[in-house]
């Protein structure tokens, strides 16, 4: 067998609501989501979702190769880019180009890809982040409503900009997860993506921590900054998470050989290899797992496969348009098919259709970092998007 070609796709997710985080929404809830499909010259297809930024370049390393020598050929790629850099979006594609060769590898031998890497259980545990800074009282608590009735009791929550507003927030999903839970308490997280100083931080969680009990809070400062993740580790009782933004195994060396990170996350879209490699540094030191992402399905997978995984982020349950997955959720975790491969299938003549619901790639949303972001003086309320019923 030999990859052949590749062809590059871009559908919608439709949330429905505006979603987004300190940084900034995506008001209409429309969002962009790339998809790299691999050919083979056997007929078999693999699918992965994520950029394909400068693919040409980096698909020229695989080309011609036995796709089921995967990790192999996620060096080569890593090797092709090593001058201008393979982090950020051309990451994203090596991830994309990765995830799509575990498809084909798994296909090619008959079998789902969480047991081809090893995995026995096909229960992989997950918790609720429904990208809700935007939302006001009613809107949230219905949101976590929805997912308590899949059997979730665990809830990250997008904050940092207000510490009233946050305890509100968490107050009002801890009180739905604990009455859909019969009063077993839940586990409640932050996630302030990058907004603060290292003294913010512990200013912000401490003051939170003295009505609630966080599981843990979310990128409270740079994702580079490794005294400051430890400086915050100190400051606080909740564990701090961070490495969804994080690309390459040698940008999460420092922060937990430092011992900076006690969540030590990756995103769904770097790819398998990537994830099985963070995965197995971070059970050296002894640390857990958590994979990110609005539809990290390689990563759910390979949770199934290692020792450390604790939890994977379960965010929008409806797939973008054109996309379907053969796993479902229910009691609180993503069930895994039996179907070979990864269980992606996407019906093409929608996704075209979908073209003219493109959001324009240069509006706003959370990928775009505030002017003032970590150098604010104290909160101002000044929460991006709409905000009804607070």
């Amino acid at each position: 067998m030999r990859i052949a070609g590749y062809r590059t796709l871009t559908t919608v997710q439709d949330w429905g609501r505006p979603i987004g985080d300190a940084n900034g929404v995506y008001t209409d809830g429309l969002v962009r989501v790339p998809i790299v499909v691999v050919e083979t010259d056997e007929g078999i297809t693999g699918v992965g979702l994520g950029p394909h930024v400068e693919i040409d370049g980096v698909f020229a390393a695989i080309e011609g190769e036995d796709p089921r020598g995967v990790t192999a050929l996620y060096d080569r790629m890593l090797r092709r880019t090593f001058k201008a850099g393979h982090a950020g979006a051309v990451f994203g594609t090596i991830g994309a180009l990765d995830t799509a060769l575990w498809d084909i590898k798994a296909q090619a031998a008959g079998e789902p890809l969480w047991r081809l890497l090893g995995g026995r259980d096909r229960r992989v545990p997950a918790y609720a982040s429904g990208l809700d800074i935007a939302l006001g009282d009613d809107e949230l608590v219905a949101l976590y409503q929805v997912y308590a009735d899949r059997g979730l009791r665990a809830a990250k929550l997008k904050g940092g900009l207000d510490v009233d507003r946050d305890r509100h927030r968490l107050t009002l999903v801890r009180d739905v997860l604990t009455e859909a839970g019969h009063g077993a308490r839940p586990s409640l997280m932050l996630d302030a993506n990058e907004t603060w100083t290292r003294k913010q931080a512990v200013r912000h969680v401490a003051e939170l921590e003295r009505t609630l009990d966080l599981t843990w809070v979310e990128e409270p400062v740079r994702r580079w900054d490794v005294e400051g993740h430890a400086a915050v580790g100190r400051g606080v009782r909740a564990a701090v998470a961070t490495g969804e933004n994080l690309t390459g195994l040698e940008q999460h060396r420092p922060l937990v050989t430092a011992g900076a990170v006690d969540i030590v996350q990756t995103a769904g879209g770097w790819g398998v290899t990537h994830f099985l490699r963070v995965a197995a540094f971070a059970h050296a030191h002894d640390l857990p797992v958590s994979p990110i992402g609005t539809s990290p399905i390689g990563l759910l997978h390979a949770a199934t496969a290692v020792p450390n995984h604790l939890v994977t982020e379960l965010q929008d349950l409806t797939p973008p348009q054109g996309v379907s997955f053969a796993h479902h959720v229910e009691d609180g975790a993503f069930v895994l098919a039996e179907q070979p491969g990864l269980g992606i299938r996407l019906d093409e003549e929608t996704i075209a259709a979908a073209g003219h619901r493109l959001p324009d790639s240069r509006s706003g949303g959370s990928h775009i970092r505030p002017e003032r972001a970590g150098h604010r003086l104290h909160p101002d309320g000044a929460y991006p998007g709409p905000v009804l019923n607070v």
